[in-house]
């Protein structure tokens, strides 16, 4: 490791996880979200790695994310789906990104683009379900249709999905699956006695967590985003065969004896109650370690866990080696697929109270990706 640290990808990984994730879905096609830098993973190594698992579509968040993608050269089908006011619609249409719409004001700024750049534009319209968050109500949904439908006449639009999103699908047995799926049920047979769902329109709702485990909620795709990267949408249910692509790793940048009754980071938190040796890990809040990991987490180092020890600080941390050996250059993982007795992100998660997802995100730029596995 040239760096003093590194997050290590395996693409390998990612593929496997795509491909049992297509074994799920039947037959439905699959959608690999890669927004977020495909959740810390990197966005076009990921999204290569994705397709080349049998994903067929791709899903960001930002129309500038699916431009990156655009820009590197991947050609496959891309669903942006948060759109503020006067982002770059023109630039979207010209690279066929294919953009979702909630609301009359937002399919008339992409039918104005549509004309300016002589392109129709592919639509996904989104119904909101019940999570409350994007989508249009079912109150709107009709007035959604019609406009989508005149415009769509006009060949401006193209009405090319219609999709929600769940709440609790990871969470078995929660009530709101149920009335989601009822709801999503009824904003279909409006689309379809308006004239807006014919056999080309692709419905999509099922999430990671509805992928593995709410057969019903197939359709004709479905979209994984945590999943893809090898973590379990539904924790309490096991790891449904998928593969960590992620390891976070760094080297020691500072081995040291320390005294009994020495105060150990800001605040000093933690009060050394033996002789000891400390190791100063480059890694901390300003590279998305959560400061609550302070005397909570563990890392993998000198073959055992060790505690985070004292307050996790801006750009490093320290760990307690007790007697055991250590030098400076010696690696440390903090997380990986626990192959090695590491720590799992899933553990970190459940440890500082947070999900997975939050875990590989914070990752941030100055952390290195180190792509491993490429195959074919």
């Amino acid at each position: 490791m040239a760096t003093p640290a590194q997050a290590r990808v395996d693409l390998a990984a990612i593929r496997h996880n795509v491909a049992l994730l297509k074994e799920h879905a039947g037959g439905a096609e699959l959608m690999a979200a890669v927004k977020a830098d495909a959740y810390g993973h990197g966005l076009v190594p990921a999204s290569e790695a994705v397709l080349s698992g049998g994903a067929g579509m791709l899903g960001t968040a930002f129309i500038r994310e699916a431009l990156e993608l655009r820009a590197s050269g991947i050609t496959a089908p891309v669903l942006s789906w948060l759109i503020t006011p006067q982002e770059p619609l023109d630039e979207a249409l010209q690279a066929d990104i294919e953009l979702s719409a909630a609301d009359e004001r937002l399919l008339d700024e992409i039918a104005a683009a549509a004309r300016r750049t002589g392109r129709t534009a592919r639509t996904h319209l989104e119904a909101d379900t019940g999570m409350s968050r994007g989508g249009a109500p079912l109150a709107t949904w009709p007035g959604l249709l019609r406009r989508a439908l005149e415009l769509q006449a006009e060949g401006a639009v193209e009405i090319a999905g219609i999709w929600s999103h769940f709440a609790c699908a990871d969470i078995p047995g929660h009530p709101s699956i149920d009335s989601q799926i009822d709801m999503f049920e009824t904003a279909l047979k409006l689309a379809e006695q308006a004239g807006a769902a014919g056999s080309h329109v692709i419905r999509h709702l099922a999430n990671s967590a509805a992928t593995v485990s709410l057969p019903r909620t197939r359709y004709d795709l479905v979209r994984c985003g945590i999943a893809a990267y090898g973590l379990s949408p539904i924790p309490e249910l096991g790891d449904f065969g998928l593969r960590p692509a992620m390891t976070l790793a760094a080297r020691i940048a500072l081995a040291k004896r320390i005294p009994e009754g020495a105060g150990v980071s800001y605040g000093h938190l933690h009060v050394t109650d033996r002789e000891t040796t400390l190791g100063l890990v480059p890694l901390g809040y300003a590279d998305g370690i959560l400061r609550h990991a302070t005397g909570r987490a563990e890392v993998l180092a000198g073959g055992r866990r060790r505690p985070v020890t004292g307050r996790v600080c801006m750009d490093q941390f320290m760990i307690d080696m007790g007697d055991d050996p250590l030098r400076a250059g010696d690696e440390v993982i903090l997380f990986g697929p626990g192959t090695q007795g590491e720590p799992t992100a899933q553990e970190w998660a459940d440890t500082l109270g947070t999900i997975t997802h939050e875990i590989v995100t914070r990752i941030g730029s100055r952390v290195p990706r180190v792509y491993e596995g490429w195959g074919t």
